[in-house]
């Protein structure tokens, strides 16, 4: 087992660090340059273009950008926007409570409504329970989240008015209840994928032996689902749900844009569209560390939901 950590943080380092060479040098291939931006289309002096690019660190090497970068992100400098002319953990700082609260509140409708569907679609394998089950979560995975969007602002903010379309709220619970229509839309397409891969997973654990010899020996079905059927079938859907923090982290720019929402991701688009190089930086390696962190401490769960899973790693 601490082998298997041990391998886990090693890769785990290896890809951050993979990662941030990728998102510095990426800058290099995009069209246009931060002193373009900076400058805004006037001509000003020689002294002036020169005091900018030593301002922003522009004059130097960009190797050596690079590593100056990298020694302000291990000090929490993630450097400074320039369109705001704010630090970006200042900037980030003010936007992260809107961006990830609406990702817990999608994250608590993908388990709680993916999980619940899964269950009793393969509780109910064949019936009408499952027939329905399995035609709402196709139906709902084909749905585009900004399509998704836009049909619940038609009805139950524009028609209906039961929750506000546009706004980050005031206060905590306002932002609650201005984030309850976002989280919904951000939540139905991952709600789909959850339940298909928790009822085929039960699928599979219901048609193991050793479910079949429980069931033999006298024990309740409740007591059987619960401890050799819902348990070994975690393991996909956790693997599934490392997965989906990225796609829900992603997929919160698209639905922030649609409701007006001061989040991390309709700041992500605004800074790409304004060549905010710092800005971008920052969100897209934050994403990819937050991804890998979160499909790390699902691989390290595994074992501990199945001992098999480290039984196998060390016999490798």
């Amino acid at each position: 087992m601490l082998i298997l950590i041990a391998k886990k943080l090693a890769t785990l380092l290896l890809t951050v660090f993979a990662a941030s060479l990728l998102v510095f040098f990426s800058r290099s291939l995009v069209p246009g340059d931060p002193l373009s931006f900076l400058l805004r289309g006037r001509k000003p002096s020689p002294e002036a273009v020169a005091e900018v690019t030593a301002q922003f660190g522009l004059d130097k090497p960009l190797y050596q950008q690079y590593i100056d970068w990298v020694a302000g992100l291990l000090h929490g400098d993630l450097g400074r926007s320039l369109q705001y002319r704010q630090d970006v953990t200042t900037v980030l700082a003010d936007r992260a409570p809107v961006t990830f609260g609406l990702v817990a509140m999608a994250g608590l409708l993908i388990a709680v409504i993916g999980l619940t569907a899964g269950i009793i679609a393969a509780l109910n394998r064949g019936r009408v329970a499952d027939r329905a089950i399995v035609i709402a979560m196709t139906g709902l995975g084909a749905v585009p989240s900004f399509v998704g969007a836009i049909v619940l602002i038609a009805v139950f903010a524009v028609q209906l008015g039961w929750f506000p379309s546009f706004g980050s709220g005031e206060g905590f619970w306002d932002g609650i209840y201005h984030l309850i229509l976002p989280a919904i839309a951000l939540a139905l397409a991952f709600v789909a994928l959850v339940g298909r891969v928790t009822r085929s997973s039960m699928l599979d654990q219901l048609e193991r032996e050793h479910v079949e010899v429980a069931t033999s020996r006298g024990m309740t079905r409740a007591s059987t689902i619960r401890r050799h059927v819902l348990r070994n079938a975690l393991g996909p859907i956790l693997t599934v749900s490392g997965v989906l923090v990225a796609g829900l982290l992603v997929s919160s720019s698209i639905i922030e844009q649609a409701f007006g929402l001061a989040g991390i991701g309709s700041l992500l688009v605004e800074s790409v569209d304004r060549l905010d190089f710092p800005v971008v930086q920052a969100i897209v390696l934050l994403i990819v560390v937050i991804f890998v962190v979160v499909n790390t401490v699902v691989d390290l769960l595994g074992p501990l939901i199945d001992p098999r899973i480290a039984a196998g790693a060390g016999a490798r």
